[in-house]
């Protein structure tokens, strides 16, 4: 019994291990980093929604599995997300993102650009609710400096650029300028184009329309059809300035048609977006249905598994209650025969007894006085012996102060004799009798309840 419960326990471990298995596979199969890079997948296909929600995942998987690297790069992925449409909770996610790398800090330069993030979000709320720019320029400055001492000319650029446009927020257009200038001076290729945008605006804020044109004339947009329309339409703004009227419609002309060509290139895009989408859904789906299908099957061979266990379960129990019930019959079955044995055994003994003359002769003389010689003393002492395994010999081995009148008295009350048969043999009163009998019980064997009689005490030292 105890080998099937154990056999049946070890099966019910083993099919929750299996359970555990198949969640700790799929738990490790969306880890925080893997909910980080799908939520940058969903956002690069505008589905902004989704993208967000898998971020708030990736930063609730991070915090659990303690990643911070991924917690604070997912915090500052969703705040720029959310500052396309509210500027107050992408600020309030950009500083989530700074506390997390400033509790946990690894790259100089991640904390570089989380601060210029934290600033260019400040700045928008600044913006949008009217209010002054000092949070935006204190961590945008904070940005710069730590730029600054790790010689990083990249990020220095791109720190110098958002002080710029924070101070052209704060209609502050010449310390605008003089950032913008100096963010041009350390500007590398794939930044100038952005840099001299800043520039260029900076200008026109400050009315230097023709250093602003030669600015948009140096930019040189290539394939990217959006900066090229921004340079065009800047380009036409300009001449319009200058009243320069055939120079203005050949730049809003030249701008028009980027821009066609960038709305045509938009619905390529977004066709082609579909079309991934549609796939993915589809890859997507299959996956779930071989899920499915895996977890059909591994619940059906844990079924199947249990079925089986349970059918050997009740097979071995079925066999252990038969051996217990012949085990239960065979010890009835030898019970008997021990007491047929016992109840044989009393028959002889009494038997014999019967059969023996001196035993005779006291049964039937037990109204009268009865002599009984030494020789016939003894006789009895070896016939009790023979039938009792040596009962008065192991008394007199055992008792060393027990006398021949002693085991008389003994012998005649093994013989089942009445006190006034065992008067008349020894000539005295029944009530002599009873004083020998509780004498020899208390001083020699050391029996001292009165409700335990002499029989009862030589049959326990018998037993």
């Amino acid at each position: 019994m105890k080998t099937c419960r154990t056999f049946f326990i070890t099966l019910v471990m083993l099919s929750v291990a299996a359970c555990q298995r198949d969640n700790a596979t799929r738990e490790t199969q969306r880890d925080a980093h893997s909910y980080f890079e799908q939520g940058l997948a969903a956002l690069d296909s505008d589905s902004v929604r989704t993208g967000e929600m898998l971020l708030n995942d990736a930063i609730r998987l991070a915090h659990k599995e303690k990643d911070w690297h991924t917690m604070y790069l997912a915090q500052q992925r969703l705040a720029e997300s959310l500052a396309w449409g509210n500027s107050r909770a992408a600020l309030e996610m950009a500083k989530q993102a700074l506390a997390t790398y400033e509790r946990y800090p690894d790259d100089e330069r991640n904390h570089v650009m989380l601060l210029d993030y934290a600033g260019t979000y400040a700045s928008q709320v600044a913006f949008h609710e009217n209010t002054d720019f000092t949070e935006a320029l204190a961590y945008t400055q904070r940005a710069y400096e730590l730029a600054d001492s790790l010689g990083d000319a990249e990020l220095l650029c791109e720190t110098l650029t958002s002080l710029a446009n924070i101070h052209w927020g704060a209609e502050d257009y010449r310390e605008a300028l003089r950032y913008a200038r100096a963010a041009e001076r350390c500007a590398p290729d794939h930044l100038l184009s952005g840099t001299l945008q800043v520039l260029a605006r900076c200008l026109v804020s400050c009315d230097s329309l023709a250093a602003a044109e030669a600015v948009y004339h140096r930019m040189l947009p290539g394939d990217d059809l959006q900066e090229a329309y921004i340079v065009q339409s800047n380009l036409a703004k300009l001449a319009l300035h200058r009243h320069d009227i055939e120079a203005a419609e050949a730049a809003i002309d030249e701008a028009f048609d980027h821009a066609e060509e960038l709305y045509y290139k938009a619905l390529q895009q977004k066709d082609d977006y579909y079309q991934t989408a549609l796939q993915q859904e589809r890859e997507n789906e299959h996956l779930r249905y071989t899920d499915a299908l895996h977890r059909i099957v591994l619940w059906s061979v844990l079924a199947l598994v249990v079925l089986i266990a349970l059918a050997v379960f009740m097979i071995i129990r079925g066999r252990i209650r038969t051996r217990e019930l012949l085990h239960q019959q065979e010890t009835a079955s030898q019970q008997e025969q021990l007491r047929q044995r016992g109840c044989m055994i009393h028959f002889l003994q009494d038997f014999i007894l019967e059969r023996s003359e001196i035993i005779q002769k006291l049964r039937e003389s037990a109204d009268r006085h009865i002599h009984i010689s030494t020789h016939e003393w003894e006789e009895m002492e070896r016939t009790l012996d023979a039938i009792d395994g040596n009962r008065f010999a192991h008394l007199r081995a055992r008792y060393a102060n027990l006398k021949d009148d002693d085991v008389r008295l003994c012998i005649l009350t093994r013989l089942g004799l009445t006190n006034r048969a065992i008067g008349n043999i020894y000539g005295i009163s029944i009530s002599a009798v009873q004083h020998r009998k509780l004498k020899l019980k208390k001083e020699v064997f050391g029996e001292n309840d009165p409700e335990t009689t002499l029989e009862q005490v030589l049959e326990t030292l018998n037993d």
